[in-house]
């Protein structure tokens, strides 16, 4: 059985994964969300946006949780 440090070497490396396709869909939305501003449709904008704001937050709590398993 891996010991502790391991454990958190491979829970750090899979929550990085995680994190970039995170990265990944958030441009994908900001994409999407620049197309159906420019094609009038803003309330569906809006809500894309504010999915955003989601994927960014959780982008920031996954970033302190990889930097506290890596400092353990």
């Amino acid at each position: 059985m891996p010991d502790n440090s391991q454990s958190n070497i491979a829970t750090a490396d899979a929550l990085t994964l995680l994190l970039h396709n995170q990265h990944a869909i958030c441009a994908a939305i900001d994409e999407f969300v620049s197309w159906l501003s420019e094609n009038g449709v803003g309330d569906i904008a809006l809500n894309a946006s504010m999915a955003m704001e989601t994927l960014d937050t959780n982008a920031q709590a996954l970033t302190d949780a990889i930097m506290r398993l890596r400092h353990c």
